[in-house]
């Protein structure tokens, strides 16, 4: 028995160095090197302090701002670390008095507009943490913001246009606009704009 559990405390040792340590210290530092941003969070500065990600929506409810897609992510909203779906399908009762109550705020918060609201302003995605609104969600909410910031609508329509991506690869999904971005585009505003 002696023969055999000295090899195997040996190697089991080896082991634990070679997977435990080494590398994970070598897939971080390749990481940190090779894709330095995308490693640390991808996080979002402003004035050197982050304020968010590009990979996780952030909760807005100021008239001012863009709101993102819902999120069904708990205890708090956009909780990467509570990153699921609701699992409530189409006939949950649930499901269907959430949708209501998010039909029934954003009218509230721009009685004047009465366009089709965006089912992405509506539903939550599988993840619960979507940073990104489609295009058409975008223009939904334009004109709330135009008039909450005092600001020309064309100013409004071109910061969108800036903030907005293509199709994945030309070919995936649809193009989407980047919620926090155009947000901080919209606080750096100058008052000339206003």
């Amino acid at each position: 028995m002696k023969s055999t559990l000295r090899p195997a405390l040996v190697l089991f040792g080896a082991l634990t160095l070679v997977v435990g340590v080494l590398y994970p210290l070598a897939v971080t530092g390749i990481g940190q090197v090779a894709f330095a941003d995308k490693a640390s969070g991808s996080l979002v500065l402003r004035d050197g302090k982050p304020v968010g990600s590009t990979l996780i929506g952030q909760s807005f409810s100021s008239p001012r701002y863009f709101w993102g897609r819902p999120s069904a992510t708990g205890p708090m909203p956009n909780n990467a670390s509570g990153s699921s779906g609701s699992n409530q399908g189409p006939l949950n009762p649930a499901l269907v008095d959430a949708v209501k109550g998010r039909i029934a705020a954003l009218r509230e918060a721009d009685p004047a507009n009465i366009a089709p609201i965006p089912v992405d302003l509506v539903t939550a995605s599988a993840s619960g943490l979507d940073p990104e609104i489609s295009v058409a969600a975008a223009r939904f909410q334009a004109g709330r913001v135009a008039a909450a910031r005092q600001l020309a609508p064309e100013r409004v329509e071109a910061l969108m246009s800036a903030h907005t991506v293509g199709q994945t690869l030309g070919l995936f999904g649809e193009a989407r606009v980047k919620v926090l971005a155009l947000n901080l585009a919209l606080d750096a505003e100058p008052p000339a704009h206003r």
